[in-house]
C-alpha cells in the first residue's frame, strides 16, 4: 500500500519595508508582496507622499533593490548607501533584530493574512512607543 499524504506544507512569504527617523523616533512601514525594485520603488513613493514637506535621507544596507538604476526619488527624497557589511550603522537593523528575536523568533502562522497582522500589530506598537 503506498503512502499517504494527508497534509502538504506550504511556504509564503510577506515582505516588511520599514523606515525610522532616528532624531524622533517616527515610523512607517509597508508590508508587500515582494522584495525587489518595483516594491522598493512602491515603499519610496508611499514614504515621500507621507513626508511631502521634509527633506528625507533614507540609509540603506547595499541590497540589489537598494541599489536598483531604476529606482526613481521623488524630489524630497534622497540615499545614503552604507558600505558593505555595516548593519550596524543602520537605525532600522536595530528595528529588525528587536522583532525577530522577541515577536518573531521561530513562529509559524496558519495564514499569511495571519502574518501579516500580527506584524502590524507589532509595528503599530513600536510607531507609538517610539522606543529608539
Amino acid at each position: 500500500m503506498p503512502w499517504l499524504v494527508k497534509a502538504m506544507l506550504a511556504y509564503e512569504y510577506t515582505y516588511a519595508y520599514a523606515a525610522v527617523c532616528p532624531l524622533d523616533g517616527m515610523f512607517d512601514s509597508l508590508v508587500l508582496p515582494n522584495v525587489n525594485t518595483e516594491c522598493m520603488q512602491i515603499f519610496l513613493d508611499e514614504i515621500a507622499r507621507r513626508y511631502p514637506n521634509e527633506n528625507i535621507v533614507m540609509v540603506m544596507d547595499g541590497a540589489g533593490w537598494h541599489r536598483s538604476h531604476s529606482l526613481t526619488l521623488a524630489e524630497n527624497l534622497r540615499l545614503l548607501l552604507l558600505p558593505p557589511y555595516s548593519p550596524e550603522l543602520n537605525p532600522i537593523e536595530h528595528l529588525w533584530d528587536e522583532l525577530r528575536e522577541k515577536n518573531f523568533h521561530n513562529r509559524v502562522f496558519d495564514s499569511i493574512a495571519r502574518s501579516n497582522l500580527i506584524w502590524s500589530m507589532h509595528f503599530n506598537v513600536w510607531r507609538k512607543l517610539r522606543m529608539w
